[in-house]
Formats: structure tokens, sequence, C-alpha cells
């Protein structure tokens, strides 16, 4: 019993070691795809920008995660260009090429969201505030962002529920985060069942945790503003 209990706490330490790289992933994730979606909404606006944009989206919705992480780190690393030019420091880093990769492929699901949220907006009141003479910066912040959000969180908070999870596709690029240490304690003990059983904890607390954030948020846009 008492051999369990520290084979456990080991294992607890060990995998708690590895998750600021997993929190890196996820928050630099969730900041560069929603970055991007943010781009690539405004390129559908546009006559040029809509084909490359529904292109981006169509190619990496419909391929896998891990298939995109691979292209990154075992394909496009290995181009001369890359190899021999400037991006190679970045490029050799498994770290960048799973963020990489998460943020191209996520872009895509939030870009939806986006466009979604912004197609929900009722076109009156554009046409309205523009009788009223307000500006684009005007418009954008007092009307369209404020119900965008509203509208796009909770598909939104799924999505980035979904890309803390899919961060654990980052161990099979030898990224050493929650999964990859759990891999490695496995390869050494042979007890899978109680060392996933302890990566999966980390991963509920941090889907809960930012679930539990999300709907406070929710629910404080649901009050309205303040009179």
């Amino acid at each position: 019993m008492n051999d369990e209990l520290a084979f456990l706490a080991m294992t607890a330490l060990a995998i708690a070691r590895a998750l600021p790289v997993t929190v890196l992933l996820s928050v630099a994730g969730a900041l560069g795809s929603s970055g991007l979606a943010g781009v690539l909404v405004v390129a559908q606006a546009t006559r040029l920008g809509r084909p490359i944009a529904q292109l981006w989206i169509f190619v990496f919705r419909g391929t896998p995660l891990l298939l995109q992480m691979f292209m990154v780190y075992y394909g496009l690393a290995a181009l001369g260009p890359i190899r021999h030019g400037p991006l190679w420091p970045a490029f050799r880093e498994p770290v960048f090429c799973a963020w990489l990769a998460l943020t191209c492929c996520c872009s895509a699901y939030i870009a939806e969201v986006l466009r979604a949220a912004l197609a929900a907006i009722p076109k009156g009141q554009i046409e309205a505030a523009l009788a009223c003479g307000m500006s684009r910066w005007t418009r954008v912040r007092r009307i369209i962002a404020p119900q965008m959000l509203r509208l796009a969180l909770p598909a939104y908070g799924n999505e980035l529920v979904m890309l803390i999870k899919s961060t654990s596709l980052a161990s099979t690029i030898t990224v050493v985060d929650v999964t990859g240490v759990a891999q490695l304690v496995i390869a050494h003990s042979y007890r899978t069942l109680e060392v996933f059983c302890l990566a999966a904890a980390v991963y509920l607390g941090l889907t809960a945790g930012l679930t539990a954030l999300l709907r406070r948020l929710e629910a404080k846009l649901m009050e309205g503003p303040r009179r």
C-alpha cells in the first residue's frame, strides 16, 4: 500500500512539473487562434480575401489535427528554405510546431463561430447606427463587438475546451507535456491505468476551471449594463 501511494505521489509530481507546458500551449494557442480567426473573419468580408479564408477554413477543418502536427514538425521543418533559413530556430522546437498546428487548426473553427455570431446581429441595428452618423470604430465598439461576444461565447468556450484537450496530441511530436510525461512513466512502470487517470484528472481540472470562468463571464454578459 505504501509503495502504491509513493508511486502515485511521484507520478503526480512528475505530471505537475509538466503542467506549465500544457498551460503554455493552451494559452498561446487560444491567443494565436483567436487572433488569426479575427483576421479570417475580416478577410471573408473582402473580395480578395474571401477565397483565401474559405480555403484555409476548408483545409484545416477537413484534416485531422494530428496529421497537421506531423506535417508541421516532420514536413515543413524538413524543407530546405526553413531548415537552412532564419525560421529554423523556431521550427526545430517541438513546442513551437505544436503551437503552430494548434493555432492554424483552431483558428478555422473559431472563425466560423465568429462569422456566425456576426451574421446573427440584426442588420437594422447597423443601418440605424449608420443613419445616426456613427463612425466604423464606434459601431464596432458599441454595437457589433458586444453582441458578437455575447452570441459567440458559448460556442467559443467549447472551442477553447477542445483546444486544451487537443494539446495532448503534442506528445506525439516529442513535447514533454502532461500526456508526454504520462507516457514516459508508463514506459518505465507499465502501470497504464493509474498514470492515465492522474493525467485525466489534470485535464479535468483545467477544463473545469475554464468552464467555470466562461459561465461566469456569460452570466455577466447576459445581465447587461448596469444603470
